[in-house]
């Protein structure tokens, strides 16, 4: 097979995976229901309690407590009045929702979502609770329509391992970040490599598991962008509550863009 070819398949994969994504959660948007096979008759709420989310949190916005990630990254680090919070996968808008109440009416709170419904959802949610500070746009978070330097802080929860280009996601991440600006992430990672099958599945690159990476390359990635790792730490019960015992881990993880 010629490169040309090789590449032309590259492509249509990735864009078959892409709108697979961008399928499963538009649906759930519309119809409800959880990224992985085996939460399908679980309650969000109860998901979303055991990722570390308090029954006030879950309590105060259920209409955008979706059940859809894999920890709670507004719990890992400080966010504060007045400053700009940016939300990477930010789906229904929970986490949007609760930075908000941390950075108050001076501060600022923005979501990027690839998928229509999600955003469509965020916006009425928004409108619901009567946030003028919280803003929802559709954008791919390989290429964040935002300005440089312009976040005080990044989260994302459970979504970045969707990304066919994790270090392109990592690199924008910094360029958006103000010096000194801080990243807190949850995310899914694999503890050791995945069998072929469930490699080229679709359904699993779409539930979160056959498009994570191996811890080690996962921060590898972070570090390669520019962005300094303060800490990090694994999750591997996910793998039995939420993921048939596949061999994948939720990371929490701080960094940070360095001052110079």
């Amino acid at each position: 097979m010629s490169k040309k070819s090789v590449a032309e398949k590259d492509q249509n994969k990735d864009e078959i995976l892409k709108d697979a994504i961008s399928a499963k959660y538009g649906k759930i948007a519309v119809e409800g229901g959880s990224c992985c096979s085996s939460c399908e008759d679980h309650d969000p709420q109860a998901i979303n309690k055991s990722l570390g989310y308090s029954y006030d949190e879950i309590s105060l916005f259920p209409e955008a407590a979706t059940g859809l990630g894999c920890g709670n990254p507004l719990a890992l680090g400080e966010i504060k009045e007045g400053e700009t919070v940016v939300d990477l996968g930010s789906g229904a808008g929970m986490d949007c929702f609760l930075a908000r109440r941390k950075v108050g009416d001076g501060g600022k709170v923005i979501g990027i979502d690839m998928t229509e419904a999600m955003v469509e959802k965020a916006r009425s949610n928004a409108i619901l609770h009567k946030f003028d500070n919280v803003e929802f746009i559709l954008g791919e978070i390989e290429d964040i329509p935002l300005d440089d330097a312009s976040a005080d802080v990044v989260i994302s929860n459970c979504v970045i391992n969707l990304s066919l280009d994790k270090e392109q996601v990592f690199r924008e991440v910094r360029r958006i970040l103000k010096p000194g600006g801080r990243v807190y992430l949850s995310d899914m990672v694999l503890t050791r490599e995945l069998d072929d099958v469930d490699k080229d599945d679709v359904e699993l690159h779409a539930g979160c598991v056959a498009g994570a990476v191996l811890v080690d390359d996962y921060l590898l990635a972070v570090r390669s962008s520019g962005l300094e790792v303060s800490d990090h730490s694994l999750d591997t019960g996910i793998s039995d509550r939420q993921y048939d015992g596949r061999p994948v881990a939720s990371i929490k993880l701080k960094a940070y863009r360095a001052l110079m």
